[in-house]
């Protein structure tokens, strides 16, 4: 057995782990990243590819390093196509985004990190988690090439994506780590990059539309106008999708689509839930896919797995320099999340539960009489606002679907609420436990207006 020494362990180099390994090593501080793929497989993820936020990411890898993968930057707007109301609504999209080639900002930002200082161990498979006697994480053992490793380090960070083994093979019960994780509050999704032969008319937006079966949708993202990501997911509570089938039949309906060419396979679970109530305990931080930082309305993390991972990173620095690995001493990096997207993230999960608790066809009728701005701000802010003018218009164009539309105005406001609540995350473990049962009241109403079962 292979013993290895560094001030942090990093699992995953994913964006979360290049960001939070970059800055640990641009601070002088030994760090490697634990990556089960090869060097030539590593950064090859399956992503829809639309990059929200794509004006700004952390300097430990400058935005200028992951830029040549920005593959279509004249996205500015959103179409909803709803088949059964005969309606295609233009969204409005705030905020620079990007459709980027995931593959290559994976091996730019593997080399930033590699520029940093960032040791890389491939072909590294994570068995467990070692905790001492107080249970403070140490550190993690695997399989690399066949030989049994281990690493010792003062502080982990998990960037091993969604439902991550660290999670399950730790003893995180003394902490708060949010331990109220499970399958179905997560996504199974499957992609396919397609070439077609002329360019499609909609390459400047990206295309979303309801799947016939089960609570999802199909997505259509232009890295070109002729290279497009096509895809679609479903929630793992739902009845299961035949997703390469499902997205064939579907292709296959779509003129621009004939003869075309698929050049990539991927498929993933990703997370559709609410940001984790706190991702640390004592010498353990998770960032990213790993602790649930996705819109779970849109899928899109990264921007904020960018960010997290250099939260992640400053706060283990932090407790590197005090000689404290405590949870107390971790815990800002839980501050600073919920402030920068943790409660947006929280209040945009109630439209996610609103939408378990009613009929498809009303619900697609209720998406159809929304205004494209007040559906993008629900989309993007987690709140929002609407003029009595529009309120009455909204009103007119969803008869016959009125109760689901009061439904939906009662439900906003208690998202409005929770996001509120968020805003006062507390500043320290001590005071977690209080800030918990208030929020779960808040859920209380949130399930009793929408008749929805209970999701966590």
């Amino acid at each position: 057995m292979t013993t290895h020494e560094y001030d942090v362990t990093v699992v995953g180099a994913g964006t979360a782990g290049c960001y939070a390994a970059a800055t640990i090593a641009n601070a002088g501080h030994s760090v490697v990243i634990v990556e089960r793929k090869t060097a030539e497989e590593a950064g090859h993820i399956a992503c829809g590819d639309a990059l929200k936020g794509a004006a700004n990411f952390p300097s430990a890898i400058p935005k200028s390093q992951i830029e040549p993968a920005f593959t279509n930057t004249d996205v500015d707007h959103g179409q909803f196509e709803i088949p059964a109301e005969d309606v295609v609504l233009d969204i409005p999209i705030p905020g620079e985004l990007a459709v980027i080639d995931r593959w290559e900002y994976g091996r730019l930002l593997i080399e930033g990190a590699d520029d940093a200082g960032v040791e890389f161990h491939y072909d590294t498979v994570v068995r467990d988690v070692t905790q001492a006697d107080d249970g403070r994480v140490t550190g993690v053992e695997g399989i690399r090439k066949g030989d049994h490793v281990t690493y010792d380090s003062e502080v982990v960070i998990d960037g091993a994506g969604s439902l991550s083994i660290l999670q399950d093979k730790a003893d995180l019960s003394n902490s708060t780590f949010d331990k109220n994780v499970r399958y179905s509050q997560f996504a199974s999704a499957y992609r396919e990059i397609v070439e077609v032969d002329e360019p499609v008319e909609w390459s400047d937006a990206l295309v979303f539309k309801p799947t016939k079966r089960s609570a999802g949708y199909l997505w259509y993202f232009p890295r070109t106008p002729t290279e497009i990501n096509v895809g679609l997911g479903f929630q793992m509570n739902e009845e299961p999708m035949k997703l390469v089938g499902d997205l064939r039949e579907d292709l296959q309906q779509r003129p621009e689509f004939e003869n075309a060419t698929v050049t990539d396979k991927l498929g993933a679970a990703l997370p559709t839930r609410r940001t984790y109530d706190s991702a640390t305990a004592p010498g353990f931080i998770a960032a990213g896919d790993a602790a649930a930082h996705v819109n779970p309305i849109s899928g899109g993390g990264i921007a904020g797995a960018a960010y997290a991972g250099q939260y992640a990173a400053e706060q283990a620095l932090e407790a590197i320099e005090h000689d404290d690995h405590s949870e107390e001493r971790l815990w800002r990096y839980n501050e600073r999340v919920m402030d920068h997207f943790g409660g947006r993230y929280a209040a945009l999960d109630i439209y996610n539960i609103f939408a378990t608790a009613y009929d498809l066809d009303d619900l697609m009728s209720l998406i159809a009489a929304l205004p494209g701005q007040q559906l993008s701000e629900a989309l993007y802010s987690g709140s929002s606002s609407i003029n009595p003018a529009l309120a009455v218009k909204t009103l007119w164009k969803s008869r016959g679907h009125w109760g689901t539309m009061f439904d939906f105005y009662k439900t906003k406001r208690l998202a409005d609420r929770l996001l509120a609540h968020y805003e006062n995350y507390p500043d320290s473990p001590h005071e977690f436990r209080g800030w918990q049962i208030r929020r779960d009241r808040i859920m209380d109403d949130i399930y009793a207006t929408t008749g929805a079962e209970a999701k966590y």
